[in-house]
């Protein structure tokens, strides 16, 4: 069994990982013990990384060849790479000539490794001269990243992990870590652990898992961060809480701040976030007085029109208390994506050059020029994702160049990002999966290598550069995201007429040794790092300087700071509430964010059937009440309606979802999520509402608000149909799907997985609803799905009557042990019977004796089918009814119940994730025990 040690492709944590693999397929992944990141633990998305990258998976996923379309919308047909990218150097080349180099544009993700990053910066800003380049880490860290440079000066986390050991104060703001960065709360609790007297403050709209470990939740209103941390500073001063000596000794601009502060009283704070007094009283007194106090911020605080004065807002509290530059003390943004700070280091950005210096800056334009070996570096900024797409959708960018993300699912205002896709004349998707919405708008597809495959660096939150190794040969066709652009910019050299090229490298590391050459000097340097030294010492935090053995741990101990006069920077930040706010015609402030076993679009988490256990359907997160005024019931279909679009959604009462309020995971594009409107426009997922409105410091969209209105949809019609089907079949019979959703006004098809036989499944569900039922045309769709789960064979049950839209249809086949399984089913018009005959699907319950009853309308069920419920830990597959049976029969203190059920159930052994969820179910036993005393 050959190992490879690597790194996880998901949040910013930058968990070690290492791959099992006997020959060309990745068969098993473990924790790196020796990592510092995560020292062996794995959550749930990255203890199921060798499913997702199975040989049955890439036979049905993957892009495996170049593809070229000739006609827009017509299917792809190979081609070589030389033909792909002569076409792609062509086609470039004579957008630039005649309409100037800002009529392309390049897209990337902070997925890309460093390397791939850099190729792509140099191309567009050095070889093209256009600065038209940025990335879909402009959707997730554009806020921190323009938050740190106005107060500290340089782009630079300054706290680590480690300081979770010393803090004794957090403040978790605008975070759901518990399911956005697992192992990060992993190493939370156990600090909660080591040291009790901790104290933890959550503010969040929400009542996510991250609060069941907080000492104190702030629930405030949506958009008001600034207010709340004002708020606090306002009780700092009029206490005494602020530290004098270190605000004149180490920053400038407090007196302004004061003066706006000073307006920002008790009353008004709690008036506008929604909060009591007497909390915002003690989160002000325990940030301020406790001998350490890191906080802990993401896409609460990113994802807003005002998130640049939300970041500096956050970080004036940590300058006017001295809580930074020593252990345990500081601002720490947490990295949305895995080397989103990779590409922040190497300018990856519309906005910035590389090694951390200014566009605008005159002086760092002529350094990184002189370094590349180029005339200039253009000096007019670039469009940023937002205006990238908008100028493509006005015809001002011509051509795209999008690698390794998927704007067709997850940008706001999609009618536009999908009119922009159509109108450039020439898209090109450079990705590993086959399957994004995206690749549906490409002329050229080109296919690239992913995790397992790649060789390079990334870098995590606290500034840790890891070595990504590839595994496994590359399948196919497929060619690391680096070698690709450097293969097309020297087509484009020749094209352009320039005599040497800029882009010599034959190897990785030879592209990184020029991005570490450009940061000498820098407050990012690394000139003292090599691939040597990653590979004998293991990850090493930045700065790390020449001669020096090991980098910097915390930044900012000694108070200088990387600004011209070496103070930091108050930020006068204004409360200004959210660019859209609540009306009577969109009375909803709409939420969206992760998932707890799933990665943005699903590209790949959503190849795993069991990574669908904990939440297995899109859905809208509604307050009860809310529901109760509408006459909502649970799973009642809802109008999910904002100004730019509506979506039809199943509602769920959710406990999490303070009044006025709701919550879509972030996940749900076309690909899982779809149907059609009235008007016979495609509807496209979660992202058809949200609003392109974003903070004009830092462009990142405001995803965390959107005003809704949720009205209670009558399709009386419905159809559920769900089927195990043979691995090596399942993903493309799910991709098969995808298209019969936009027949229905709403759909959903879903991947689900079983494994109670000792062998785990893949299955497909596959729900509608209609307002009607259906006509000829949809009848024949009705089939078409049948035949697409195995509902065609000679052996299937079958039920139809079209005068009242009934139909049915059930296949069982004879197991091993000679008992009968249903294998297959459909419900069209009366699903009512879904919970019985979905679980005797699911659980593979014995079927011999059910076949009329699977036939018959109505929901009666047999005494003997009972689900097993929702799953709660996705490692052991454990569900909260035996959970729930589990904690009945257990007794003690809420500590030693938990340690009991872990015992009996093994549930939260593993990664960990499930843990808060089982706390609370913990808590909940506990206190229905004492109301029966």
């Amino acid at each position: 069994m050959r190992e490879t040690k690597s790194t996880c492709p998901y949040c910013g944590v930058g968990c070690g990982v290492i791959i099992e693999s006997p020959g060309a397929e990745i068969t098993g992944v473990r924790g790196d013990p020796d990592h510092p990141a995560n020292f062996g633990r794995l959550c749930t998305k990255g203890s199921t990384l060798h499913l997702t990258a199975s040989a049955t998976v890439t036979r049905q996923t993957r892009l495996l060849q170049p593809l070229q379309r000739l006609a827009r919308g017509e299917a792809p047909t190979p081609v070589t790479w030389n033909t792909a990218l002569d076409n792609a150097a062509g086609k470039f080349a004579q957008v630039v000539r005649d309409h100037g180099p800002d009529a392309v544009g390049f897209y990337v993700s902070g997925q890309l490794l460093t390397e791939d990053y850099y190729v792509f910066n140099k191309l567009a800003k050095g070889l093209l001269g256009t600065n038209n380049i940025d990335t879909n880490s402009r959707l997730c860290m554009s806020s921190a990243v323009a938050g740190y440079k106005q107060t500290l000066g340089a782009d630079a986390p300054p706290a680590c992990y480690d300081d979770l050991k010393h803090a004794q104060c957090l403040f978790i703001v605008g975070s759901n870590t518990a399911w956005a960065h697992p192992i990060l709360f992993r190493r939370i609790e156990d600090a909660k652990a080591a040291n009790p007297a901790l104290k933890i403050i959550v503010a969040d709209p929400r009542r996510t898992d991250t609060v069941e470990i907080a000492d104190l939740f702030l629930p405030i209103q949506p958009g008001t961060d600034v207010m709340l941390f004002n708020g606090m500073l306002h009780l700092m001063l009029s206490e005494g809480w602020t530290d004098a000596a270190y605000i004149a000794a180490h920053t400038n601009g407090f007196d302004a701040l004061k003066a706006t502060v000073r307006d920002c009283t008790p009353d008004k704070v709690a008036q506008v976030c929604g909060i009591a007094k007497k909390d915002l009283f003690a989160a002000a007194r325990l940030f301020a007085t406790s001998a350490a106090t890191l906080s802990l911020y993401c896409q609460g605080l990113n994802q807003s029109s005002s998130g640049t004065a939300k970041n500096a807002a956050l970080i004036n509290l940590h300058l006017a208390t001295a809580q930074i530059g020593r252990p345990g003390a500081g601002p720490f943004s947490l990295t949305g994506q895995p080397n989103a700070m990779g590409g922040r280091e190497v300018g990856g950005l519309a906005n910035l050059l590389s090694a951390h210096r200014d566009l605008a800056n005159p002086a760092h334009r002529a350094e990184v020029a002189a370094l590349w070996g180029v005339p200039s570096v253009p000096e007019k900024p670039g469009k940023t994702a937002i205006e990238m797409f908008q100028a493509a959708a006005d015809g001002e960018i011509r051509a795209l160049w999008i690698a390794c993300t998927n704007p067709a699912q997850s940008m706001p205002d999609q009618a536009t990002v999908r009119r922009a896709l159509e109108r450039a004349e020439f898209v090109v998707v450079q990705e590993a999966f086959a399957t994004t919405a995206t690749c549906a708008f490409a002329d050229l597809l080109l296919p690239a290598t992913t995790w397992g495959e790649k060789e390079g660096t990334v870098t995590n939150s606290e500034r840790r550069i890891s070595r990504v190794r590839a595994a496994v040969p590359a399948p196919g066709e497929a060619r690391n995201d680096w070698s690709i652009a450097v293969a097309f910019a020297q087509r484009l050299e020749l094209q352009l007429g320039r005599a040497c090229t800029l882009f010599p490298y034959e190897t990785p590391e030879q592209v990184w040794n020029e991005h570490r050459e450009s940061t000498r000097g820098r407050d990012l340097d690394i000139t003292g790092l090599s691939y040597a030294m990653l590979e004998t010492d293991g990850p090493q935090q930045w700065p790390l300087k020449q001669g020096e053995r090991t980098g910097r741990v915390r930044l900012y101990e000694d108070g200088v700071f990387p600004t011209p006069d070496g103070r930091a920077r108050f930020v006068d930040t204004v409360y200004t509430p959210v660019a859209e706010p609540r009306e009577a015609r969109y009375p909803f402030a709409l939420n969206t964010g992760r998932l707890r076993d799933q990665w943005h679009g699903m590209s790949r988490t959503g190849t795993a059937g069991r990574l669908f256990g904990h939440v297995s359907e899109p859905m809208v997160q509604m307050h009860a009440q809310d529901m109760a005024r509408r006459q909502i019931l649970e799973g009642d279909l809802v109008h999910l309606s904002s100004r730019r679009g509506s979506i039809l959604l199943p509602a769920r009462a959710s406990a999490e979802v303070g009044l006025n309020q709701a919550f879509v995971a972030m996940h749900w594009g076309e690909e899982y999520l779809s149907g059609c409107a009235s008007t016979g426009a495609r509807l496209a997922g979660i992202n058809a509402l949200t609003t392109p409105a974003y903070c004009p410091t830092s462009r990142q969209p405001e995803l965390k608000h959107t005003p809704v209105q949720i009205l209670k949809a009558e399709l009386p019609w419905s159809l559920l149909a769900m089927a195990w089907l043979p691995p090596d079949t399942a993903l493309t019979a799910h991709r098969a799907l995808q298209p019969l959703m936009a027949m229905f006004p709403f759909a959903t098809c879903v991947p689900f997985a079983g494994n109670t036989q000792g062998e785990e499944r893949s299955g497909i569900l596959f729900r509608a609803a209609a307002y009607e039922a259906p006509d000829d045309a949809l009848v024949a769709v009705v089939e078409r799905i049948e035949s697409l789960l195995g509902l065609q064979a000679a052996d299937t049950l079958r039920y139809a009557d079209r005068r009242r839209g009934q139909r049915r249809s059930a296949r069982l086949v004879r197991r091993a042990d000679g008992s009968a399984g249903l294998e297959a089913f459909l419900l069209g018009g009366d699903t009512s019977a879904e919970a019985w005959i979905a679980t005797l699907l699911r659980e593979e319950l014995p079927a011999q004796g059910y076949g009329r009853l699977l036939l018959s309308p109505g929901a009666r069920a047999p005494v003997a089918v009972q689900s097993r419920g929702k799953t709660v830990c996705t490692c052991f597959n454990v569900a909260d009814v035996a959970i729930q049976a589990e904690l009945g029969r257990c007794s003690g203190t809420p500590q030693e119940r938990l340690a009991k059920l872990q015992g009996a159930l093994k549930c939260g052994t593993n990664c960990g994730s499930c843990i808060p969820e089982l706390k609370r179910m913990v808590r909940a036993t506990v206190a229905e025990s004492l109301a029966t005393l």
